[in-house]
């Protein structure tokens, strides 16, 4: 069995961790593969959104602490082509866990079970978010004297008011899923059995739409975040008129003067 598992589902990808056994944490392997999974998210044309989600009880644990941590520490010495590629491509931990990203479509969280320090962040760089009623929710580095390097500092202020934000941090505590919700850091919980196919609705809904808007919409969306109003407002022409330019622009308006369902074709 792989341990990043990859099956395209008509215009959504499904990208699972599976690594049950050991929680879903992110070993060197994981994390390359987790890296190529993104990687061929963006090439492949005929992919709209994608939902990430775990195998078992554990969407994911974070960074494997018998493998991947002594290999950054160098007290482990490297023994596979993961290991060596964890020590020779710094950037790809980063990509895995969308801490650095140049993915414009969709990623969906489906998250299956507790998602803790790298696994919270990995959480974090998804744009919807879809959890099990049994799942929760923390950066727990700071209780091993560690630091959430992940993008929890800069992203978690973002995502949830300040002082929230704050107490997840310094606390390490875990919260559930229904807190999560009641926080706006989860769009929906639904029960355990029900949540590959919530998730997989809202990204056919989204994977039915013009797929140049949607890129477009969450490109702007990200790249105008903090900037100043006059500035992000001159960005989001910029980003906006290739749009208004796409066949997909015209097919939009004259199916819904048709009375059909639009036909998109991504140009």
């Amino acid at each position: 069995m792989a341990v990043v598992d990859y099956v395209k589902s008509g215009y959504v990808a499904l990208i699972t961790l599976n690594r049950p056994e050991a929680r879903n944490a992110i070993s060197p392997e994981v994390s390359c593969r987790l890296a190529d999974a993104w990687d061929e998210v963006q090439r492949d044309d005929d992919i709209r959104v994608a939902i990430i989600t775990g195998t078992g009880t554990v969407f994911c644990a974070g960074a494997d602490l018998a493998r991947m941590i002594p290999l950054r520490t160098r007290t482990r010495p490297p023994e596979d082509e993961y290991d060596h590629r964890i020590l020779s491509e710094p950037g790809v931990g980063d990509r895995a866990i969308l801490r650095v990203s140049d993915l414009d479509k969709p990623v969906i969280a489906a998250v299956n079970g507790t998602a803790v320090a790298g696994g919270c962040e990995l959480v974090q760089g998804t744009d919807i978010r879809v959890a099990s009623s049994t799942a929760r929710f923390g950066v727990q580095e700071v209780q091993r004297a560690l630091f959430p390097a992940g993008g929890s500092t800069v992203r978690l202020p973002v995502q949830l008011p300040y002082a929230i934000a704050m107490e997840w941090l310094l606390t390490g505590e875990l919260v559930s899923a229904q807190r999560a919700y009641e926080l706006g850091f989860v769009n929906r919980v639904v029960e355990p059995e029900a949540l590959i196919d919530e998730a997989m609705a809202i990204a056919e809904r989204i994977a039915a739409n013009g797929p140049i808007a949607v890129r477009a919409i969450k490109a702007s969306t990200k790249a105008c975040l903090g900037l100043p109003e006059r500035e992000a407002m001159s960005l989001e022409l910029e980003l906006s008129a290739p749009v208004f330019r796409s066949e997909d622009a015209v097919e939009g308006p004259r199916a819904f003067m048709e009375k059909r369902p639009p036909v998109y074709r991504g140009r």
